[in-house]
């Protein structure tokens, strides 16, 4: 089969198994304007061919380079998808009724926000809308994550995350997320209760009394020991065998692996 068409990043979501109750990773790649099943082409050969167009996922207009993945520049300085506080939630301001989209605010930053606790590459703090539980667990990697505090908006659950910054990360590393065998001697809920600890009492106000661990299996039939990323930018081409989806990537039988989100906009074609 082929598919034609420009990138986005995969769909996921979780389902059980049918036999064991065990929450399995699925996965979804949209590629124009259809979307493929990922998880029945595991073992199997997959070609993917750069067609050397990129297409800004929010004009649709051609760009020679791809900001913020997948955005023309004029977009990336102007919508609000692109913004600081995506990546930084404390700088988010929509609460104080500034931000370059209030309507798009209302949708994305004046919600409910948790703080949580994961183990991707090792313990970290993140941020999420409600709505993307547990959607953001799976982009990253997760195998593990419990809720640590509600907040009523994306600002305040930034303020928490910047605390807690201080005594763990709240980045992932990619390659030791690919590669790295879970760690099972952490202990996510004594985990929650010493971030809790450096928490003032004003943010504690916020912590969830929620101390379910979510765990997460990834449609991965072997593991690579070592990781090569595939740059569709010096080698338009690659063809392999596909060994499992975790996070965004792509992973295939000669340890190469892609991040399909970092290649937003790119027209691709893809036979399988």
């Amino acid at each position: 089969m082929k598919a034609t068409g420009v990138l986005k990043k995969m769909e996921a979501d979780l389902t059980p198994d049918i036999k064991t109750g065990a929450k399995l990773a699925h996965y979804r790649l949209p590629i124009g304007d259809k979307t493929r099943e990922m998880d029945t082409l595991i073992g199997k050969k997959v070609h993917l061919r750069y067609e050397g167009e990129i297409h800004c996922l929010n004009c649709g207009q051609l760009t020679k380079k791809s900001f913020g993945q997948g955005y023309c520049y004029p977009c990336f300085i102007s919508i609000p998808q692109t913004d600081a506080c995506v990546m930084r939630p404390e700088l988010c301001q929509a609460h104080l009724g500034i931000s370059r989209d209030m309507k798009w605010s209302e949708t994305h930053c004046l919600q409910d926000h948790y703080v949580y606790l994961a183990l991707s590459s090792g313990l970290k703090v993140g941020v999420t809308r409600s709505s993307q539980i547990p959607t953001r667990w799976i982009d990253q990697g997760a195998w593990k994550a419990v809720k640590l505090a509600k907040t009523p908006n994306r600002h305040l659950a930034g303020v928490i995350e910047v605390t807690l910054k201080e005594f763990m990360d709240d980045k992932t590393n990619w390659r030791q997320m690919l590669t790295g065998d879970p760690d099972p001697s952490v202990d996510l809920l004594q985990a929650k209760d010493e971030a809790v600890g450096h928490l003032n009492n004003e943010l504690q106000d916020y912590v969830t009394v929620d101390d379910e661990i979510i765990e997460i299996h990834y449609p991965v039939s072997l593991y690579p020991t070592k990781v090569k990323s595939i740059n569709l930018d010096k080698d338009p081409e690659y063809e392999g065998i596909l060994t499992g989806i975790k996070g965004q990537y792509l992973m295939f039988e000669d340890g190469f692996v892609i991040n399909i989100r970092k290649y937003g906009g790119y027209l691709v074609n893809l036979e399988f």
